[in-house]
């Protein structure tokens, strides 16, 4: 029986509601792989969505941070809380990594492991999966200012041009081009290769984690309806106040720029640099296009050597639930 289950998919596939149920069942607990739900107080643009916790009516829902310690799930009528890791774990403005990723990861996985339970990983960046999937360790990269200043004022396609070919020169695979969607994001991304190239060191390798890998697939045309109904609510919830307080507390607007996505549009938006229906129609288009290569990511996992079990996302609940228990079991 593998050591752990991973539900992957694209975003709006349900896959945190399905996490929450099948945690529910097995008594596990759940790893976040999603690169900006570390953050705090970034709740409705990362789309924390704490609400889809609650399962088959059992009324628990997640609370606290990865640091709180509960009892495993037992089987009755009463509230129930699922234990999550790797949410809510750093402050707004800094620069989580992968290298990051992978110290907490692991120490979130031994963790759970260590009280017999079964560690459920859940999340679309696919790069954190692969990664920790795999067991590679990479080392820390500095900040190299002299290069930075070099690639000031390039574009976002030039700066995605000199990635591709120092990627071919370092034969890395490890940058997730659904991660580089800003000019901040991308001159990170060469940072790194620059350095692995100048600085070649050996790759340690950790064990990689035997998981069943689940993959949440859901039809093109639903995926867009719940993309685009699911952005509609999240801003009448309050997005963008949301990050209207982040900049209040002195958060610069370029750093909430470089986490991409709701939280670029909607800053380029309060600063003054669009309106609201051009904030509204770019975001649509951007996370349509966002998960249309998360999926093109985990097909690459697949020709990569990963075999990925795929359900319909439409199906209901419990019998996704009863197919990954078939899955695992057998």
């Amino acid at each position: 029986m593998p050591q752990m289950i991973t539900i992957l998919g694209p975003t709006a596939s349900g896959k945190t509601p399905l996490a929450a149920a099948l945690a529910y069942e097995i008594g596990g607990e759940i790893i976040s792989a999603d690169s900006r739900q570390v953050y705090r107080r970034m709740d409705i643009g990362t789309g924390k969505d704490l609400d889809d916790y609650t399962v088959q009516g059992a009324g628990f829902k997640v609370q606290g941070s990865h640091q709180l310690a509960h009892e495993p799930l037992t089987m009755n009528s009463e509230p129930l809380t699922i234990r999550y890791h790797l949410i809510d774990i750093c402050e707004p403005g800094t620069k989580y990594n992968l290298f990051q990723y992978q110290q907490d990861f692991f120490d979130a996985y031994q963790d759970i492991r260590s009280r017999g339970v079964v560690p459920i990983l859940c999340g679309g960046t696919g790069l954190y999966i692969e990664a920790v999937l795999k067991g590679y360790k990479l080392s820390p990269v500095p900040q190299n200012q002299e290069l930075r200043q070099q690639l000031e004022g390039k574009t976002l396609a030039e700066l995605t041009q000199m990635l591709s070919d120092l990627k071919s020169k370092t034969g890395s695979n490890m940058h997730n081009k659904t991660d580089v969607d800003s000019c901040q994001r991308a001159i990170r991304a060469i940072e790194i290769e620059n350095y692995n190239l100048e600085h070649p060191v050996p790759r340690r390798e950790l064990p990689p984690v035997d998981s069943l890998i689940i993959g949440v697939d859901i039809d093109r045309e639903a995926r867009r309806e719940k993309i685009t109904r699911r952005l509609k609510a999240r801003l009448e919830e309050g997005m963008i106040d949301e990050v209207r307080g982040l900049l209040d507390e002195g958060i610069p607007a370029e750093d909430l720029i470089y986490y991409g996505l709701e939280y670029k549009f909607v800053t380029e938006y309060i600063v003054g640099k669009t309106t609201y229906d051009e904030m509204f129609t770019r975001l649509e288009i951007a996370i349509h296009q966002f998960a249309k290569r998360q999926m093109t990511w985990f097909r690459g996992m697949e020709r990569r050597g990963f075999t990925i079990h795929w359900i319909d996302a439409l199906q209901p609940m419990d019998d996704k639930v009863k197919e990954i228990l078939k899955l695992w079991q057998g």
